[in-house]
């Protein structure tokens, strides 16, 4: 297969170097100061084993001629921006005629479960990828990547639900690139039980490593209370910890721990958007939809938005002020 990865941040970074070292094609897309970085100087990855600059095609969007029929398009931006990416591509030529729309697979390596249904809305073939990779993108052209033996886990499946060749063939690749990358039938109740850990990125974006007291027990409650009311089923933190092992641990590169996750990062960069209303938003969305208060996450959504909006710095929200949020 030949890869584009929408979106060359920390997951996407990661992904299309190791795909390129182990000598799939691959080009990224990317945007701004990071597009200018990757084309003048290659995208540096760095793990705790080694650093490795790949010097591979960058675009910004679509080019002109058509894709190859043998295409994966991965997409790997923030929640936020799946809508605009889509969009982008969609209608994409491919040879042999047909859009890409109509004719590639689409993978949906993104946290957050509103994705994968905006996504059929645009191409006819979307894959679901839940993602368990500890890396940090702050500086244009430089992915940092923690995970060690394996730099994460990678769960594949056809969305709705099932598995096919594509998803089989996707694992396969990603196996020789170093990934663990189970075919998962059920991808979506994977990727539910993720949303679930990810409702605390919002503490860790405003608060650092010092959120207060219980606060992300009670987002992670109203978030199964949710669930369950829903009737959506999902991981649990036990089968989570039981497939997760010690495949990938989390190791200093260069000296440093990673400093936090994707929400944190968008903020310590000054982004000018989280995807906190994607994660937290989800939980609200779904607590309104049936009955199920969610003041908790609620709260968490507008005091990131508030973050964003105000540039406060990465962990330095007053927590007097969520107080009041809190009610």
């Amino acid at each position: 297969m030949r890869y584009v990865v929408i979106g060359a941040g920390a997951v996407g970074g990661t992904i299309g170097v190791r795909l390129a070292s182990a000598g799939y094609g691959v080009t990224l897309v990317a945007r701004g100061a990071h597009l200018a970085a990757i084309r003048e100087r290659g995208l540096t990855l760095r793990q705790p084993e080694q650093e490795h600059i790949a010097r591979l095609p960058a675009l910004d969007r679509p080019e002109g001629r058509p894709l190859p029929a043998d295409t994966v398009l991965v997409l790997t931006v923030k929640s936020q921006d799946t809508e605009a990416a889509l969009a982008s591509w969609v209608d994409a030529p491919v040879e042999g005629g047909g859009t890409a729309g109509e004719r590639l697979p689409l993978l949906t390596a993104q946290n957050g479960v509103a994705n994968e249904p905006a996504a059929l809305r645009f191409f006819a073939r979307v894959h679901g990828v839940c993602v368990w990779l500890p890396a940090t993108h702050l500086e244009p052209g430089v992915v940092v990547a923690n995970g060690h033996p394996h730099p994460g886990i990678l769960h594949v499946g056809r969305y709705p639900s099932g598995s096919d060749d594509t998803d089989r063939t996707v694992a396969a690749e990603l196996a020789a690139a170093g990934f663990v990358a189970p075919v998962r039938p059920d991808v979506m109740r994977w990727k539910y039980g993720k949303l679930l850990g990810n409702l605390g990125n919002a503490l860790q974006a405003l608060f650092g490593r010092d959120a207060p007291d219980g606060l992300a027990d009670r987002i992670r409650a109203e978030g199964e209370a949710v669930l369950a009311a829903a009737g959506i089923a999902h991981t649990d933190r036990a089968e989570e910890a039981t497939a997760r092992g010690d495949l990938v641990q989390h190791r200093p590169v260069g000296g440093e721990q990673r400093a936090g996750g994707s929400t944190w990062q968008s903020l310590a960069r000054g982004a000018g958007s989280a995807e906190t209303d994607q994660l937290n938003g989800e939980i609200v969305l779904l607590g309104r939809l049936h009955g199920v208060p969610t003041p908790a996450n609620a709260a968490v959504q507008q005091a990131v938005r508030r973050a964003v909006r105000e540039r406060i710095p990465a962990g330095e929200f007053p927590r007097a002020e969520l107080a009041k949020l809190l009610g």
